[in-house]
C-alpha cells in the first residue's frame, strides 16, 4: 500500500486539487474501481485532461473545471479541447501515433480521461397522496353539513416522472507507456444541470480515491 501511495503521490495531488468542491449530498454513486497492483513509482508534474463524449458543452465544463483545479496547485494541465483538431471524431479517428504525438507535444506525463459511457432514461409513476381532515360527529346530521366538512380533503394527484441516469468511467494513464494506472465507474441520477453533474461526479470520485488509498483524507 505504501508503494502504491508513493506512486500516486503526484497524480493524487492533481486529483485532490481538481476534485475539491462544496459540501453537500451527491447524486452520483461509484459502482466500482480498480488500481494497478504492478506500478513503478514515478513523479508526475503535468496531466492531459480528456473528456470523451459527443456533448460539447459538457466536455468544455468538465475539462475546464478539472484543469482549473489542477492549475491552482501549480500543475501543468492541458485540455484536449484546446489541442485536438475539431475533425477528431468518429468519422475521422486519428491514428495512434498522431493522437499520442498531440498529447506528448503538450508536455503531459499522465492522461486523465472521463468518458460518458451511457445514458439511460426511464419513466416511473409517482402515486398521489391523500390527507383527511378530522371531522366532528355533529356534522353527520344533514347532508350538506357532512359534505361541506368532508370537502376540504387535500389530494395530491399522482404523476409520471422521467429519470435520467448517466454512466461515467474515469481512467488515469501513463503517457510514456500508455499503461492504465487506475480506473473507476460511476452513475449520476437526474442532474439538474451540467454544473451539478460535474460537482456530483467529482465529489463521488474523490471519495473513491480516498477509499482506494490513493490519496489521504
Amino acid at each position: 500500500m505504501k508503494r502504491l501511495f508513493n506512486y500516486f503521490c503526484l497524480p493524487s495531488v492533481f486529483l485532490v486539487s481538481i476534485l475539491l468542491i462544496s459540501c453537500g449530498a451527491s447524486n452520483t454513486k461509484m459502482t466500482g474501481s480498480w488500481k494497478n497492483p504492478d506500478v513503478t513509482p514515478k513523479k508526475y508534474e503535468s496531466v492531459f485532461i480528456v473528456f470523451i463524449g459527443g456533448n460539447q458543452q459538457l466536455k468544455q465544463q468538465v475539462e475546464d473545471e478539472l484543469a482549473a483545479r489542477a492549475s491552482l496547485k501549480g500543475l501543468l494541465a492541458t485540455k484536449s479541447k484546446d489541442v485536438f483538431k475539431p475533425t477528431f471524431g468518429r468519422e475521422s479517428m486519428p491514428e495512434q501515433e498522431e493522437l499520442l504525438s498531440e498529447i506528448r507535444e503538450s508536455g503531459a506525463q499522465a492522461i486523465f480521461t472521463v468518458a460518458l459511457k451511457d445514458k439511460e432514461t426511464t419513466t416511473r409513476y409517482v402515486p398521489g397522496t391523500t390527507t383527511y381532515y378530522p371531522l366532528g360527529f355533529r356534522h353527520y346530521g344533514r347532508f350538506y353539513g357532512y359534505y361541506a366538512n368532508y370537502y376540504p380533503m387535500g389530494y395530491d394527484p399522482g404523476y409520471y416522472k422521467q429519470d435520467n441516469v448517466y454512466y461515467l468511467e474515469s481512467n488515469l494513464y501513463d503517457v510514456e507507456t500508455e499503461e492504465l494506472l487506475w480506473s473507476a465507474q460511476s452513475k449520476t441520477y437526474n442532474p439538474s444541470n451540467f454544473e451539478s453533474f460535474v460537482k456530483g461526479y467529482t465529489e463521488a470520485l474523490i471519495e473513491q480515491l480516498i477509499k482506494d488509498g490513493l490519496i489521504k483524507p
